[in-house]
């Protein structure tokens, strides 16, 4: 099958979806649409065997398969794209909804947070605040009145 658009659809870096490991399967979109809705298969579903895919580093294919487990049957990612009228603006929908999907899935763990000490200024500052507001409040009762 051929290239959509003519470019491949980055996950990240170098590593694009393989093309060869794409299964496309087409259907009748639902919703209003006149004469035309009954004519064409609009609706797209692409799936993607993420556990037995050579296409991706194997540490991303974990990552993926770990991060993406509410979603696999099976090991395989399937995306729907239903939004537009034409099939070939919504492979393209879908294409890109699995890149990106892909690609938050296999992006790298953020760097634990190291825990920074209270600078002895600030904390000092806070200590004083709460000794003035506290007075202010005790000279707020009523033995004076």
């Amino acid at each position: 099958m051929e290239r959509m658009s003519g470019q491949p659809h980055v996950i990240r870096g170098s590593v694009s979806l393989p093309e060869a490991e794409l299964q496309w399967r087409f259907s009748r979109s639902s919703g209003p649409g006149g004469q035309h809705v009954n004519t064409t298969d609009s609706q797209v579903e692409l799936r993607f065997d993420l556990a037995n895919t050579k296409g991706l580093p194997p540490v991303w294919q974990e990552r993926a398969l770990e991060r993406l487990a509410s979603r696999l049957v099976d090991g395989v990612i399937s995306v729907r794209a239903s939004e537009h009228r034409s099939q070939w603006r919504n492979r393209e929908a879908a294409a890109v909804r699995l890149a990106s999907l892909l690609a938050e899935a296999t992006a790298p763990p953020p760097r634990a947070r190291r825990a920074s000490k209270v600078p002895r200024g600030v904390n000092e500052r806070r200590l004083r605040e709460k000794k003035r507001r506290g007075d202010t409040k005790r000279g707020r009762s009523g033995r004076d009145w």
